[in-house]
């Protein structure tokens, strides 16, 4: 089997491409040869907190080196001893590479108080060239994964519901006093795959979103993002529902992103980023 990807992305209404603060990658990081089906592939989506000390380089950070971008090294195994490595190492590289000299007191606070912080998703697919092909994942926070096949839910990971969503998510912090606590908190899941699955990778907004839309019975949004087909039709999806009157279908003002994979058995994989 193959997989298709696409990222789709639209900063908080009012603000620039550029201010948007979450990210997501994926790619194959296995195969047994150029051009013939990868054995394994992994995505991730990263949502920056606006509040944090550099957001962007900390999600940058993040996604590169757990989709293995990173000097073409593989990232962290999806066990708990690996994850507890890979954020120690992420803790490390991060007080390496920040300043040392602030452009105000209040900055160097926020930078040795508060730090950065960024919920995360990640996920593994293995078996691309087997039988018994396979997802999974580790998540911090409330950036969700949704498994549909034949347009209906097949799991949700994190398992979040609609009151779920809060303004203190768990998720990947710069501090070195948070390691334990984000270690015991890690979630891990995984589900098999068939050809025409589709898995969703969401940050908080349209993740809450999603979840609502299906709890009142609307599993017909997945359809609906199942067939987006440009960047264009999902700014005005993200527009139409920041603007709903009914609060059951608005979305909130957040940066949003939306990465989709689908699981193909016989056509090229290819990474489509739609920005």
């Amino acid at each position: 089997m193959h997989i298709q990807m696409v990222v789709f992305s639209e900063p908080k209404a009012g603000q620039s491409p550029g201010d948007w603060e979450d990210c997501a990658c994926g790619g194959v990081i296995s195969a047994v040869a150029p051009g013939q089906v990868p054995q394994r592939a992994r995505f991730v989506v990263v949502d920056g907190a606006t509040e944090a000390y550099d957001a962007l380089r900390w999600v940058d950070q993040l996604v590169t080196s757990f989709s293995g971008q990173a000097n073409a090294a593989v990232g962290p195994r999806l066990d708990p001893a690996a994850m507890r490595a890979w954020f120690a190492q992420m803790q490390d590289q991060w007080a390496r590479e920040s300043p040392t000299v602030f452009d105000s007191i209040i900055e160097e606070r926020k930078f040795t108080e508060v730090g950065s912080f960024a919920t995360l998703l990640g996920c593994e697919l293995s078996g691309l060239d087997g039988p018994e092909p396979a997802w999974q994942a580790v998540a911090l926070g409330d950036t969700v994964l949704f498994h549909v096949r034949h347009g209906h839910l097949l799991a949700t990971f994190p398992p979040l519901g609609p009151n779920d969503f809060g303004t203190r998510p768990d998720g990947v912090y710069t501090l070195r006093s948070r390691l334990d606590r984000m270690s015991d908190r890690l979630l891990f899941g995984g589900g098999s795959l068939a050809p025409g699955d589709f898995l969703f990778g969401a940050t908080d907004a349209m993740a809450h979103w999603i979840i609502r839309s299906v709890a009142r019975g609307g599993e017909r949004v997945l359809t609906v993002l199942e067939g987006l087909a440009h960047p264009s039709v999902f700014t005005r999806l993200v527009d139409d529902h920041r603007k709903a009157r009914n609060s059951d279908e608005r979305m909130k003002n957040d940066d949003v992103t939306l990465l989709r994979l689908r699981v193909l058995p016989d056509q090229p994989s290819f990474l489509l980023r739609c920005l």
